[in-house]
């Protein structure tokens, strides 16, 4: 686990972990996150609490360098699909951090969907970060066509004046970059603009995966710009409903790889295995290529069985870290 947030000035030294804040500005990959979603809005405050205590139960024994929270919003009209899971909004993950996971003593990533906000709320909340224990991902919106409140680069602009320090990533999608072919170039355009790291949706498609991080290493090349971390995310499939959401997410999952999970005896075994086997291929790629890698784990279904299979996934990823 990340150093104690009561002994800053003893970060860095031999022995002792690096915290993820300095790990992420100093270009270090091979660091692990949990992805959390936090609970409903419309769950008892009690029942709140205890969600969070099961969650920390799990946590505990990682050794996470962070853990990453969801700011969820309605995507619907990013897709003409019908939504696998009806969308339900979750409370606020830096109310949610702040009231029931601060104890841990975690560094978190807390997302932030910034067409949600208005500009004054964003900076003021930016502002009062503390840049050695929380970092942020601003997400623009899912389609031209949503109204926002604050836009991407409205969000970048007002990071830089009212909280320079707080280390703020982006979204990284391989799925588009197979599309368009142009992420890599996408991602060069926000490290320019702030971004410091860029976390990826799960991950399934290797291969996308890989090609992302080639263009993104040759293109810094070309541009004498230094690479910064890629936190690529993995999960596990409990069954066809959740491979059917992921879908809907924008996840790519390989006709064979669907093919396995969907016939396999035991799917979220199957995909732990198809997990932990993309993720050792991909950080092999990205040591040899010298682009740092990070790796996150989430558990896409609420469901307790897929919570408990993406723990223990986290818990053979935390094995290929150095």
């Amino acid at each position: 686990m990340s150093g104690p947030a009561d002994l800053p000035g003893l970060t860095g030294l031999p022995g002792l972990p690096v915290p993820l804040a300095q790990r992420v500005r100093e270009r270090q990959g091979d660091f692990l996150l949990f992805a959390l979603t936090p609970p409903r809005r419309t769950t008892a405050p009690e029942k709140v609490a205890e969600i969070a205590g099961r969650t920390l139960a799990r946590l505990a024994p990682l050794d996470l360098d962070g853990v990453l929270l969801y700011d969820i919003d309605d995507e619907s009209d990013r897709t003409d699909q019908e939504r696998p899971f009806p969308f339900l909004p979750t409370l606020d993950p830096a109310d949610y951090l702040r009231d029931h996971l601060g104890a841990a003593g975690l560094p978190a990533v807390v997302y932030r969907a910034v067409g949600k906000y208005a500009p004054d709320e964003l900076g003021a909340w930016a502002a009062a970060q503390d840049p050695t224990d929380v970092l942020s991902v601003f997400v623009g919106s899912a389609s031209r066509d949503t109204p926002v409140r604050t836009t991407l680069p409205a969000a970048h602009a007002l990071r830089t004046e009212a909280a320079p320090d707080l280390l703020v990533g982006g979204v990284a999608i391989p799925e588009r970059h197979t599309r368009r072919g142009d992420e890599h170039l996408r991602m060069l355009a926000k490290q320019a603009s702030g971004c410091g790291f860029f976390v990826t949706q799960v991950v399934y498609d290797v291969n996308a995966a890989k090609n992302l991080v080639s263009d993104y290493r040759y293109a810094c090349l070309e541009q004498g710009v230094e690479p910064v971390p890629v936190v690529f995310t993995f999960s596990v499939v409990g069954g066809v409903r959740t491979l059917e959401f992921l879908r809907w997410l924008g996840v790519d999952v390989p006709r064979w790889i669907a093919n396995d999970l969907t016939h396999a005896h035991d799917p979220l075994q199957a995909s732990h295995e198809h997990s932990a086997a993309a993720a050792r291929e991909l950080l092999a790629y990205a040591h040899a290529s010298g682009v740092p890698v990070g790796l996150s784990v989430e558990s896409v279904s609420a469901r307790r069985v897929e919570i408990e299979q993406s723990v223990a996934l986290a818990h053979e990823l935390r094995s290929l870290l150095g």
